[in-house]
């Protein structure tokens, strides 16, 4: 193995959703900082979800700018909705890298805003299976390999809607709300084994999930043809501070402070990165 430099350094982290985004930027931030990458992503587009999902080119890069940092990193597809197969994906990782010592279970999406009467029955399951269950699985495949006393640190990526509802969005709170409680369960659970579970919360976050098309529209059907510039000016005004939109880099820096032994004695908390949107009144 090379030798690594920076705040975790020589670690192993294991992330999902990892092919762009926010799962990217994670990967990027947290290999400049000295850790090999487990990059596991569907690579796939997901029925019911309006806007394209990533590809096999985008895991691609992902892998290009990690190795750009000097780290090492195994990508993989995987679903997960698919305990095996995300199983698999992580033993393929583990093969070559070693066991995780930080997990990053970043995989999400989001969905059509409706009333929440009127959501369909397939898009509730859809938004459960992956942000609730798909975080559930990812813990579940890589806790037996993080108990061995070393400890480590796990991630759940939840949102400011994790703690706070969300008009026309009660399949997506549900389920980030359902993350803030695994990850308070898993905090107790692990914290004998020196496994640290903590949750992050952004907000509206500049990647393809909000800057898209649909998306766009929502925020601003006043518009024939609404521009990221255009609904930024309706996301701003969620915020506490005088922010339209926040980078991806600065919840990656977050995740690099819970991936990191300076936040040794920290379990059980949920961090927002929201621009204060949660705190706003």
């Amino acid at each position: 193995m090379q030798n690594a430099v920076g705040r975790v350094a020589g670690k192993v982290a294991l992330i999902t959703g990892a092919a762009r985004g926010q799962g990217r930027e994670h990967a990027v931030r947290l290999a400049e900082e000295g850790a090999d990458i487990i990059a596991i992503d569907v690579c796939a587009d997901i029925d019911g979800v309006n806007y394209p999902g990533a590809t096999e080119d985008d895991l691609d890069e992902t892998d290009a700018l990690v190795r750009k940092t000097g780290r090492r990193v195994v990508t993989a597809r995987a679903d997960v909705r698919d305990l095996e197969g995300l199983r698999a994906a992580v033993r393929q990782g583990m093969d070559e890298l070693g066991r995780p010592d930080v997990v990053v279970a970043n995989a999400g999406i989001s969905g059509s805003p409706a009333p929440a009467a009127l959501i369909e029955e397939a898009a509730w399951q859809t938004m459960l299976d992956i942000n609730l269950t798909g975080v559930w699985h990812t813990v579940k495949v890589s806790v037996p390999h993080m108990s061995d006393g070393r400890g480590g640190s796990i991630i759940l990526v939840s949102s400011m809607l994790g703690l706070r509802g969300g008009g026309y969005m009660a399949h997506y709170a549900a389920a980030k709300h359902g993350v803030v409680g695994l990850m308070n369960s898993l905090a107790n659970e692990l914290a004998p084994q020196r496994i640290r579970v903590n949750s992050i919360h952004p907000g509206n976050v500049l990647t393809p999930m909000i800057d898209n098309e649909q998306f766009r529209r929502t925020l601003r059907p006043d518009l024939a043809e609404p521009t990221m510039d255009d609904a930024a000016k309706i996301i701003g005004q969620f915020h506490m501070l005088p922010v339209p939109v926040i980078e991806a880099r600065a919840v990656s820096n977050a995740v690099l402070f819970l991936a990191s032994d300076e936040s040794e004695y920290i379990t059980g908390a949920a961090l927002p990165v929201d621009a204060g949107a949660v705190a706003k009144f």
